[in-house]
């Protein structure tokens, strides 16, 4: 289980609110808490539940999300759910063909994330009951809807799996705008994955000294390095992977000098290898 750091939520302009409408299984609510808290939203609003936040399955799903069902508010009604929202965004997987076309003009989430990235103010994003999703009329109170980019052969989403996609593609923007400067978003996993010039050129002389220590012909050995060379730059390796490759490159040469009675293994067995630039 991967550890957990005690750092703020992330924070965007706006301040979000999910608002679940009638939510039904326990279960659901329970996993609806724990995406929300894995993408770092917290604020849960409940509307006329048929379960309720201390049931015990909603708390086993939930898992470390609990304190989300601990402050979570209760809502008599949609209106009063909403009425401190400036924005109103409900959801819906019914994308009806013919006279309806004209009501539900939906966005895909990653439009609804450019529309609100700047948006300072609450947003209350909406999710409707399991198997009946939100009615007719409480889709007229939204200012717009958003749909998932579902197969039209199965469309409709479990309400946790809907609500994962909204916020995972809420959170990705903030990821990628503000990792490695936000204290709530460290920067663990590098959105640029680049290699120093330097560091390629020994990468690449590694490479060249290993297929030479191969046995075989030069046309074998030349073959071997370029393969390896292309195939590791497809992958487009960072600085740390690109250390831990040269060093096994150079083990890996001195054992094939050692093997085909090479002395070079002897002659210029190091631990480290040296730009071009630096000899």
């Amino acid at each position: 289980m991967g550890d957990r750091q005690s750092i703020p939520l992330p924070r965007s302009n706006y301040q979000l609110e999910i608002i679940l409408v009638g939510v039904t299984h326990p279960g659901n609510l329970g996993a609806v808490c724990r995406t929300m808290l894995n993408y770092g939203f917290a604020n849960l609003r409940l509307v006329q539940p048929r379960c309720q936040p201390d049931d015990v399955e909603a708390r086993n799903r939930a898992k470390h999300a609990g304190r989300i069902l601990d402050d979570c508010s209760v809502y008599d009604s949609f209106e009063s759910a909403v009425d401190d929202c400036s924005l109103v965004i409900g959801t819906s997987g019914k994308r009806e063909i013919g006279s309806k076309t004209s009501f539900r003009h939906f966005s895909y989430p990653w439009e609804m994330v450019e529309r609100i990235e700047s948006f300072d103010g609450r947003v209350g994003l909406i999710f409707g009951e399991e198997g009946k999703g939100l009615s007719t009329v409480d889709l007229e109170r939204c200012d717009f809807l958003v749909t998932l980019p579902t197969w039209e052969g199965y469309p409709i989403s479990n309400l946790s799996h809907a609500v994962n996609v909204c916020v995972y593609e809420l959170h990705r923007q903030r990821v990628i705008a503000r990792q490695g400067r936000d204290p709530a978003l460290p920067n663990i996993v590098p959105l640029k994955r680049t290699m120093n010039p330097s560091l390629k050129k020994i990468l690449s002389k590694g490479i060249d000294e290993m297929g030479q220590a191969l046995p075989g012909n030069d046309e074998r050995k030349s073959s071997f390095s370029q393969t390896l060379r292309r195939g590791l730059m497809r992958s487009m390796p960072t600085n740390d992977e690109a250390s831990r490759l040269i060093g096994g490159f150079l083990d890996a040469t001195t054992a094939l000098q050692f093997v085909e009675g090479d002395t070079k293994w002897k002659r210029h067995r190091r631990r480290k290898l040296s730009s071009p630039e630096e000899e």
